[in-house]
């Protein structure tokens, strides 16, 4: 056996050597990839979800009361809370808190009262975002989690090169067969992923940038231009004087008067600055990427970024998060993004009833040939 393995071409060598990594690695870093995958089709439609959960979320005016943000902040940041995302008329109309210990909290916005407070440890879709950012393992998940997303990458890259067909073969390598079963799984295992394999290399390279956010920038802006996003800007005040919440809004508002306001925290001990994450019109990032600073007493601009000025390497850097939870390109693409989620458990299944079923075919040849004379 080892001399006949030795004769084989160069060419067929690395093929057999490539299809058993693809197979034993697909048949255990997959299940990771699979788990991943289907968590992601779910929280591609969270806020709905949520909405359907705690119908008390919803029917709400979208209005950033800046009295009753002053209430919520003043009320909650002893406890915790790190930032307030402004109510949206095209998302949830209502505050929505973010705590350090990873709890959330929604705020009526007509007069700032507790609606709902959640927590990983008792709602399953929050559980479901810990489990497909880090894996259920805080930071060393997430890391991990990044050793998966280039294991899947290689996969899929292993998948193409596996299935890659002569000249003139390309429509007999993508059909689909009915039997006998090891042909069936194979078939529907090589030709499915082949068939999506653009839109899940875009989601699975997607969520590797997102993990390596910071090397990601440094390539594409090195390659494309751009820089990072500005430093907030630092000016000290003596004692911590009061914040006018209704005028640090309406200043904020003018100061990149295209976008929209989406979040903003309470400013530090002795800091005078209070900025605000912002999207302007053409970002695509939901959470928006533009800045706001102003003073507490709302009077001055002290730093104004419209991310859309930004040079291409910057801006396709911060297209990464919005791409991978298809947050562009209309309800089209939000579908394939949820669709692409189920495809590694497909893939996974497919291969695992692949490899069964071809090893008890052998199982019966070997027996076979034993009972002959």
């Amino acid at each position: 056996m080892a001399a006949a393995a030795q004769a084989r071409p160069p060419r067929r060598r690395l093929r057999a050597a490539l299809a058993w990594l693809h197979l034993w690695v697909g048949l255990i870093a997959g299940t990771a990839f699979a788990v991943v995958g289907l968590s992601g089709t779910v929280l591609t439609f969270h806020e709905e979800l949520l909405l359907w959960q705690q119908p008390q979320l919803a029917g709400h005016e979208a209005r950033a009361d800046g009295a009753v943000l002053a209430r919520i902040l003043q009320r909650w940041t002893p406890q915790g809370l790190g930032s307030v995302q402004l109510p949206q008329a095209d998302g949830l109309p209502v505050w929505q808190g973010y705590f350090a210990d990873g709890r959330r909290g929604y705020f009526a916005p007509e007069d700032g009262r507790l609606l709902l407070l959640r927590s990983a440890d008792h709602d399953g879709l929050l559980w479901l975002h810990e489990l497909h950012t880090d894996l259920l393992g805080g930071e060393i998940g997430h890391q991990v989690l990044g050793v998966v997303g280039w294991i899947a990458l290689g996969l899929l890259l292993t998948g193409l090169y596996l299935w890659w067909p002569r000249t003139g073969r390309v429509l007999a390598h993508l059909k689909m067969h009915r039997g006998p079963p090891v042909r069936r799984w194979l078939s529907w295992h090589r030709s499915g992923g082949v068939l999506l394999l653009p839109l899940l290399l875009l989601v699975t390279l997607t969520g590797v940038g997102m993990i390596y956010h910071a090397a990601a920038r440094t390539a594409l802006t090195t390659v494309f231009g751009g820089g990072a996003a500005p430093a907030p800007p630092q000016r000290a005040v003596p004692t911590d004087a009061p914040v006018d919440w209704t005028r640090v809004l309406a200043t904020a508002q003018a100061a990149l008067p295209h976008a929209h306001l989406l979040r903003t925290a309470a400013p530090a001990s002795g800091d005078d600055a209070i900025g605000f994450r912002a999207r302007t019109l053409g970002e695509w990032h939901p959470n928006g990427r533009s800045l706001v600073f102003v003073d507490r007493a709302g009077g001055e601009v002290l730093l104004a970024h419209d991310a859309t000025a930004q040079r291409p390497g910057a801006r396709m850097t911060e297209a990464i998060y919005p791409l991978h939870i298809g947050a562009v390109g209309g309800a089209w693409y939000r579908w394939a993004v949820a669709l692409s989620g189920l495809l590694p458990a497909a893939l996974l299944v497919t291969g695992f009833l692949f490899w069964h079923r071809r090893r008890q075919v052998r199982q019966q040849d070997r027996a076979a040939h034993g009972r002959l004379p």
